[in-house]
């Protein structure tokens, strides 16, 4: 069952599954993370000295958060329909994955200027970077599977984003930057 993500702490078996990875980040001018519980946490497990980003909280799913989607399809089907086939719909009040997009690109933005940098933070501002650093459609937000615990690389060539990993597992060659 599906639970739109409240500020959460990690549970014991992420935590011992993140020591055991033994993950060394490679150099970079500064790491990023997002200022909830479970990233700080994420952090912590992996060595990583950090700074807060709000720009890369967790989306806002306003009063749906700590909520089911079962629960919220019993309560409102026609408000989770419009949130499935809208980008730019909040029926739970809080922010639409619009708004997500573009309260992310500020930091991609500034990420220009500032060299090589980590950033620890949720699937969905990871699915917000790529699609604003990419210029993708908004429409394809929602077909960007990103799992927990996977490294995404996005390098800038020239005046473009490019790609380089998406889903690679920690501690996989492809995490070698």
């Amino acid at each position: 069952m599906g639970c739109f993500p409240a500020d959460e702490g990690l549970d014991e078996v992420t935590i011992a599954k993140l020591d055991a990875l033994g993950w060394t980040a490679p150099a970079a001018k500064r790491t990023l993370i997002s200022p909830e519980i479970r990233v700080q946490q994420t952090a912590i497990a992996l060595n990583l000295n950090s700074l807060k980003a709000n720009e890369l909280r967790e989306c806002d799913y306003g009063a749906w958060s700590g909520r089911s989607l079962e629960e919220i399809h019993a309560e409102d089907p026609a408000g989770l329909a419009s949130w499935l086939a809208d980008v730019g719909s909040a029926p739970h009040g809080g922010e639409s994955f619009h708004q997500l997009i573009t309260r992310v690109g500020g930091l991609v933005e500034e990420q220009r200027d500032t060299g090589h940098s980590i950033v620890v933070t949720h699937a969905s501002v990871v699915r917000a970077e790529i699609v604003y650093a990419l210029a993708a459609p908004e429409g394809s937000f929602r077909r960007i599977e990103v799992a927990p615990l996977t490294l995404t690389d996005l390098r800038l060539r020239g005046s473009h984003w490019h790609l380089r990993t998406l889903g690679a597992a920690l501690g996989s060659p492809c995490d070698e930057l």
